[in-house]
């Protein structure tokens, strides 16, 4: 996303009340992804890469496609074909209709147009697309080559090619100063006089003129980098690539081989493939997965999503760990990228930072890295060291890791780092709560490390540190107490006095008291306390529209709230809800008690997540957030509610509970 693609977005959205000018928003369009290489096809079938994070390359910034005269500028109907990575787009023209199907391999991305119908005797592919390479929208320029055009700054160079004789290519001279400063967005392509020769030259948006032969053509882009790959290498693949792809079944069979997601053999619902297909997209090639989509680069109306936080991604990491025993589902290659990367980015205390950047693992921008920096522990979220923890000893126990020993010598220092920050009394010290918008002793912070405690409890690990976590959950499970409010655990402690409203962050409990039972018996005040919590919790927070249910993230949110009054409904808070529900409906039964409410309302919440339901898209995403008439807003898809949906439809499943 470049500056001007920011300014334009916000000309054109200036005053709109649902949603942040300046964005590139999700919301609408379908991923095709694959390796470091993330391509956003909206519903108008443009291209735009949304790679940067996981490759650190910039790849399409803006794009446009038709044919003749008529630009795709409509909303289509589009979907995944069967359960590849395969994007459809239809696009409606006058008397005829284009096919459009997109693929993403590595670093290339295949899109291939078919006509249908009564189309020209003769028709012309019309493809406007704007490079960035390097993020850069200046000192960039482009070469044409036999059947390619090469977009280059100085890392980054960027090839789009074409099936068939590449005719006229023209650069797009882009916005210039008065246009940057004036009220009207520009629209492109667009004619414009050249002041100077090489105004056409010095550009990364280009103008392709393609005809169709047998009523196809296929486009192809590249994204490489110079000291990877010569530019003759590159040319070569992108001119193998269209060959490859001359037709939309060579490009249907491609999508079926370069699936890396499995498929049950008969899978409980059909979100589990969405949710893999999801979570697959969202992951650099070693293990490590973004929030989201970043529409935000610029942060206008966030901090950005491109990121991988240890807590969403070890999170993540958990709940397919539990799917896929559930499920079977043969994710032991993602469950071992994700422990090697949490192995590799420990730092010497044994904490996590607060963020990093995918692809290469190195500190990202963030807010949170007080253990970096001289400052106390208000400035760090714990939380995020301890989920890593429990997805660690978790792993350790369910699977026969090649390096138990590496995991083990993590898990220690890590359990070290978690023992610093708890404190006398059981309860965390002051931090950084989940939702990185407050400062205090929190619930959610107190769940995590108790799951963490009680896991390695558990894990084949050394008996002096088994004991030691054990006694640790013991502790924790009796600082609880002090949030207790009578009806529910209140959201935190903050200079000894109680903010005791409702969060959803809260039904983390239920999963880490659930996982403590299984060291220690739960005694009955424990349960009927969760029970009276989980209970209290879902009905404090559940909001109900015309248009939407489901439930917000805690009382008094007014983050991206808009114009609308109360606060916005979130699928990861609701998914946590279904999830929490499943589990204490399985600690209930455990124990010999009805766990039928708990699965009927865990039930209740999972439909609006699954096809049907208010909160999830036709393509099976899940945006983080929607307002009360039904818009959805921010990162789309965000994989923790995925991850969440993924491992209560297992759970469900695997209690013979799905379906009642």
């Amino acid at each position: 996303m470049t500056m001007r693609t920011a300014l334009n977005d916000f000309k054109r959205r200036r005053g709109d009340d649902d949603v942040v000018p300046g964005e590139l928003r999700t919301t609408t369009g379908t991923f095709a992804g694959d390796g470091d290489r993330l391509v956003h096809v909206d519903d108008d079938g443009s291209l735009r890469d949304y790679s940067y994070p996981l490759a650190g390359l910039g790849g399409i910034d803006r794009s446009r496609f038709g044919v003749g005269e008529a630009w795709f500028d409509a909303g289509a109907d589009q979907r995944y074909l069967a359960d590849t990575g395969v994007v459809e787009t239809v696009h409606e023209l006058d008397g005829y209709r284009v096919r459009q199907r997109d693929l993403t391999a590595g670093r290339l991305h295949v899109t291939r147009f078919d006509c249908e119908g009564d189309a020209p005797a003769a028709p012309v592919l019309r493809a406007y697309v704007g490079f960035a390479p390097e993020g850069r929208e200046s000192q960039i320029s482009h070469l044409v080559h036999d059947g390619a055009v090469e977009a280059y700054h100085r890392r980054e160079h960027d090839y789009v090619g074409v099936s068939t004789e590449l005719g006229d290519v023209r650069g797009q001279v882009p916005e210039r100063f008065p246009e940057l400063v004036g009220d009207d967005p520009v629209a492109f392509p667009r004619e414009t006089e050249t002041q100077r020769y090489e105004d056409a030259v010095m550009t990364g948006d280009l103008l392709l003129s393609v005809p169709f032969e047998d009523g196809g053509v296929t486009l192809v882009t590249l994204l490489a980098e110079r000291d990877e790959t010569t530019r003759e290498a590159a040319l070569a693949r992108v001119g193998d690539a269209v060959e490859r792809h001359d037709s939309a079944s060579a490009l249907e069979r491609a999508g079926e081989r370069q699936r890396d997601w499995p498929v049950p053999e008969s899978p409980p619902a059909e979100t589990v493939v969405d949710d893999l297909r999801v979570l697959s997209m969202l992951s650099a090639p070693n293990g490590a997965r973004i929030a989201g989509p970043d529409f935000d680069p610029f942060y206008v109306g966030s901090g950005g999503y491109g990121y991988t936080w240890f807590r969403d991604d070890a999170e993540i990491a958990r709940f397919l760990l539990d799917a896929d025993e559930a499920l079977d589902v043969d994710l032991d290659d993602w469950h071992r990228r994700s422990a090697a990367f949490y192995v590799r980015s420990q730092r010497a205390d044994g904490s996590w930072p607060h963020r990093v950047w995918p692809g290469d693992e190195t500190l990202a921008p963030g807010w949170a890295n007080a253990r970096l920096a001289a400052g106390d522990d208000t400035d760090y979220q714990a939380d995020q060291t301890a989920s890593v923890v429990a997805f660690l000893a978790r792993y350790l126990r369910a699977r026969d890791p090649a390096d138990p020993g590496r995991i083990e010598d993590a898990i220690d220092r890590a359990v070290d780092s978690v023992d610093g920050t708890l404190a006398d009394d059981g309860l965390p010290v002051a931090c950084q709560n989940a939702w990185e918008d407050g400062h205090g002793r929190f619930v959610h912070t107190a769940a995590t490390f108790l799951h963490a405690y009680a896991a390695v409890a558990r894990a084949p690990v050394d008996a002096d540190l088994r004991e030691r976590a054990r006694a640790q959950a013991d502790a924790v499970l009796a600082g609880l107490d002090r949030l207790w409010t009578g009806e529910h655990y209140a959201v935190r402690e903050r200079d000894g006095d109680l903010d005791e409203r409702v969060d959803s962050g809260s039904l983390a409990l239920a999963g880490a008291l659930r996982e403590y039972d299984a060291v220690a018996d739960l005694d009955a005040a424990t349960v009927d306390r969760l029970v009276t919590h989980v209970e209290t919790t879902l009905s404090a927070l559940e909001r109900e529209t015309e248009a939407v249910s489901g439930l917000v993230r805690y009382e008094g949110d007014e983050w991206r709230t808009g114009p609308q009054d109360g606060e916005k409904v979130w699928t990861v808070s609701t998914a946590w809800g279904a999830n929490a529900a499943a589990e204490l409906g399985s600690l209930l039964a455990e124990r010999g008690d009805d766990p039928a409410d708990a699965f009927r309302r865990s039930r209740d919440l999972l439909a609006e997540l699954t096809p049907g339901g208010s909160l999830v898209r036709g393509n099976g995403y899940l945006p983080e957030q929607r307002f009360d008439d039904g818009t959805p807003d921010s990162a789309t898809p965000l994989g923790w509610p995925h991850a969440l949906r993924l491992a209560t439809v297992a759970h469900l499943a695997s209690e013979g509970e799905l379906a009642r």
